[in-house]
Formats: structure tokens, sequence, C-alpha cells
């Protein structure tokens, strides 16, 4: 058997899979040609109701099987996510159980919103140059636990930040931030919100914290507020250019919506008696979501818990001040979810059928929607749970939390580029990276590959960074090597990993496994102290993306 172009006993292996996919090109064009003459006989289909009835049937098990294969296919990833007026307090000694970082199943996303961070002048200013300290407790919470500060964003007191699961970072994409005033007519941004977007395994998801105005009487104007920001913030970017224009929104923060006509004495009773559907009815939010289109499209799970608004410090006790302020539920969390185009046109048809149903009509349960398969873009989001957190007491609100299950299928499953450390790694010599595009982006001359301990905080975390072509070395069809030198390795060595950043799509698109870096040799001979070395086990170096 002769080879083929050079290539020894590639022919029986090439005819094999030319074979395989012959036949699925054939099998999956001979579905589409019984499909459209599937169509031509149902303008042709008899009016006999038995034979409807049993295409029908047909058609349902059919798209049953459709949607069974894509339910296999579908993951589930958990979010939890934090809003918390945290009333300009310094952060408490620990953050766990608001956070649930012992819960059975592991969170993959964490979304954290907080309004009212101190933001005096040289506060602010600190905090501009450096971390503040609500990230820095965060991070030194969640970092040893494997989750990667992605972003954050930050408008005077309000401050969004986004942590994810190391495993997931290569799949997060398109990832912007965005903020927009609301306070003293637009020009100050103690009022308004601020938002993160991102592609999570293709799916648009973004996250809107605000700070509305406040008081009993500003109903409407917290209505009109969130209605500009939803209309007008935007993201820098052709694609989902709106807040509404993701799949998935969640909508958080001290919303300051209260409770309406209730005396006092009667809503402490309703509470103390944990009767809190008593107050539902007079909730501002909830009458505002019966008045207005837009704020019925998101949805919130019961409020069971204690309005969480407003206590005096460091205490369970509503508030006991000469203004005596009624408790409200001003810390919320919603969530908007797009409909397919399939799946709206079967809520309208569903609603039709319903309608007709009302008129005598019967209607077989469960029918409306089986004839529309889910497409593979579709999302399911399920609360799990939606609670207050009694014992944070620093504050005059107490924190929410809100726990989600996103069912849906990874539109992508490979990493943009993958990266591995070459050979054995010490500062004892120079060390090589080789990574390979396994998918198209667009690159640049500012793309960076950084070295990082496990367990590192942000992208901004690195030890070191090498440019992707300054120090290229070799390059062919498959990979590409890149030079660092032994100056920049750490001398005590450790565990690390490599990740490439990418400055067209701002984030990172490939990350190692974990390696490890020998101790050096000469260090060791000589017997440096670690506070001599070279100091690269710190974070010291300015690079990309640091301001210091």
């Amino acid at each position: 058997m002769e080879d083929v172009e050079g290539l020894p006993g590639s022919r029986p292996r090439s005819d094999s899979m030319a074979s395989t996919a012959s036949h699925s090109t054939s099998g999956r064009l001979l579905l589409r040609q019984r499909v459209v003459q599937l169509l031509t006989c149902v303008e042709d289909l008899s009016s006999d109701e038995e034979i409807q009835e049993e295409v029908s049937r047909t058609l349902n098990e059919a798209f049953l099987v459709c949607g069974k294969r894509s339910a296999r296919d579908a993951e589930c990833f958990r979010l939890h996510m934090v809003t918390w007026n945290v009333g300009t307090a310094a952060p408490p000694a620990t953050v766990s159980s608001l956070l649930e970082i012992d819960r059975e199943k592991p969170i993959d996303l964490y979304v954290i919103g907080l309004q009212e961070v101190n933001s005096k002048i040289l506060n602010f200013i600190n905090d501009m140059t450096f971390e503040d300290p609500w990230s820095n407790l965060l991070m030194d919470t969640l970092s040893p636990l494997g989750y990667v500060k992605l972003i954050s964003i930050r408008m005077q007191g309000l401050l969004l930040i986004v942590f994810a699961k190391q495993v997931h970072i290569p799949f997060i994409r398109d990832i912007q931030a965005s903020y927009l005033r609301t306070g003293i007519y637009g020009y100050w941004g103690n009022k308004g919100g601020v938002s993160v977007r991102m592609s999570f395994y293709g799916h648009m998801i973004c996250f809107l914290n605000c700070h509305l105005t406040a008081h009993m009487g500003n109903a409407n104007q917290r209505v009109d507020e969130i209605e500009h920001i939803l209309d007008t913030q935007e993201f820098n970017t052709s694609h989902c250019p709106k807040i509404l224009d993701h799949k998935v929104v969640f909508w958080f923060g001290d919303l300051n919506f209260r409770i309406a006509d209730h005396g006092m004495h009667f809503m402490r009773e309703a509470i103390n008696n944990k009767r809190f559907h008593l107050l539902w009815e007079k909730d501002q939010l909830i009458m505002a979501k019966k008045k207005e289109a837009f704020l019925r499209e998101f949805e919130e799970g019961p409020l069971k818990f204690k309005p969480t608004y407003k206590f005096d410090l460091h205490s369970e006790t509503y508030d006991t001040s000469g203004k005596k302020r009624k408790p409200a539920w001003t810390d919320r969390i919603l969530w908007r979810l797009k409909m397919d185009t399939q799946t709206a046109a079967g809520e309208a048809e569903t609603e039709k059928e319903e309608g007709a149903q009302g008129e005598g009509e019967e209607l077989e349960e469960d029918e409306e929607r089986t004839l529309v398969p889910e497409p593979e873009s579709s999302v399911k989001l399920r609360l799990e749970s939606y609670t207050t957190h009694m014992s944070y007491g620093i504050s005059d609100h107490k924190p929410v939390t809100g726990s989600f299950s996103l069912e849906m299928k990874k539109l992508y499953n490979i990493p943009l580029v993958r990266l591995k450390a070459e050979g054995e790694w010490s500062a004892d010599q120079d060390a090589l990276i080789t990574y390979s595009i396994l998918d198209t982006f667009v690159s640049s001359t500012w793309d960076w590959i950084g070295l990082y301990k496990s367990g590192f905080r942000s992208y901004t975390n690195y030890i070191t960074y090498v440019w992707v072509k300054d120090d290229e070395v070799s390059v062919n069809d498959e990979e590409v090597q890149v030079f660092l030198n032994m100056d920049e390795i750490p001398v005590l060595g450790g565990e690390f990993v490599l990740c490439y950043y990418s400055s067209n799509l701002q984030c990172i698109i490939g990350v190692s496994p974990p390696f490890q870096i020998q101790e050096s040799k000469a260090a060791i001979e000589e017997g440096m102290a670690s506070e001599n070395l070279n100091g690269l086990d710190n974070t010291t170096i300015l690079g990309p993306n640091q301001d210091f």
C-alpha cells in the first residue's frame, strides 16, 4: 500500500475518517430532505383529526429526542451574589459565612456589589492607587480557594467585584465595565449604577449594581433612575452594547424601595411573627412592577426574610433613633432572562391557547411547549436561595445574598491558547515557554505571558512577564517559544502557572498546568536570606495593566 504524500500508513486512517464523515454528512442531508418533505405533507394533510393527532404525537417524540440530547450536553454552574450597603464602615474580620464558602456544592462565580464604601477624598485616592480594604478582604478569602478576581469597578461609594474559579478563566471573555451617575442631575456618583458584562462560555451575562435615590416619597424617581440606567448605560462594543441586550441580566443593590402606607406597629407585628407576606402588597418595587412593563421583565425570589433596613449598629434591632425609620426591603437581587425568539413565540402561542381555554376550549396539559426544542444558546436559571445575614452589624443595612444555578451548554470548551513551561525551571538558568494557538483571535504586540504563583489573586498579580512578540525565540506552524531570563525567575521557587493575556480581548485566554520552580542552587550554596533575594517573590515589578 502506498503512503500518501510521504505520511506512512496515513491512507487507511484517512479512508476510515472520510467514510465516517461521509456517513454523518449523508445522514444529516437525508434528515433535511425528510423535513422538507414533511412541510409539504403538512400542507396537504387530511382534515381527519385522528391523522393530525398522530402526526403531532410523532413530532412531539422527535422534538423530545432533540431536547434530551440538548439536556445531556448542558452543564450546571453555580453563582453566588452579595449586595450590601456597608455605610462607609471598615470591613469586618471575616465574610466567610456571607460567601458561604463551606457549602457542599462549590460556587463557580462570585459577584459582590457594595454601596457606600468609604469615599472620603483621602480614602478614595488611596483606593484608586492600591486595592481598597474590601477588595483585599475578599481576595484574601477567595484566592486561597482557587478563585481569581476577574474585574472590579468603582464609582465613588459603589463597588462591583467579580470572581471566578481559576478553571473557568480562559472561557470568560469580552469582559467590560461601565458606570452611570444619577446623583445631582447626573454629575455626582453617590447614586447611580456600575456594571460588568462578560461572555461566560459564549453566553452574554451582565451584572448591574445600583444605589438609587433614598426616602419614602421618591419611588417614582427610583423607577425613572433605573429606566434611565438601562436605556443609556453602554459598553464599548457592537455586540450587546446595552444592558438589556445580554442573555442574562442581574440587577441588584440598595434600590431603596420602601414599604408604603402600613403603620409602624403593624409592620413590627408582621415582622416579629414572620408574616412577611402581609407587607408585600405595599412594597414599592412590587407595586411598581405592576405598572411598569420593563420592570415586569425582572424576576425576584419571595421576600421571606426580615426587611434589611434600618438597624441600629451592631444589633438586630430596628431603628431606635429619633427618626425611627420604617423597616424596608431596600436591598434586593433581581434577574432577567432574555427569551430566545423560539421561546418567545412559544409563550405567545401559549397565552393564545390559554385564552382559548378560558373560553371553553380544552388544552392538553404541558402541550404548549413540546413542539419547540430549546436552541443551543438557551440558558436555564434557577434561584436556590435568597436571604439576609443578620449577624453582620457594621452598617444600618443587613447584607442580602442570592444563590443561583445556571444551566447552559458550553458554546466553546477549548481555550484560545495552550501554554506550558518547558523543562525544569530555576533561577540558575534561562527558561522557555511554549504556546499554541488553538482558535483564531486578533493577537497584538502588546500581548504578554505572566508568571503567577498558584492561588494568584487577579490578572495583575503576576511575579514577572514576557512580551509575546518581543521575547519570541522560535516559531513553527504549531508552536511558538518565548524566552524568559533567569534573572526574572523567583529564587525561592514554588508552584506557579503561566497565563496568556490578550491585550485586544482584555482578559486571560490561556492558563498552563501548574508546575514547580526549583529553589536556586546558587542561593542555597551562598546561604542567602529570603529578604536579600532578587525581590521577585513579591509583585513589585511595574508592568502591563499595573498602576502603582
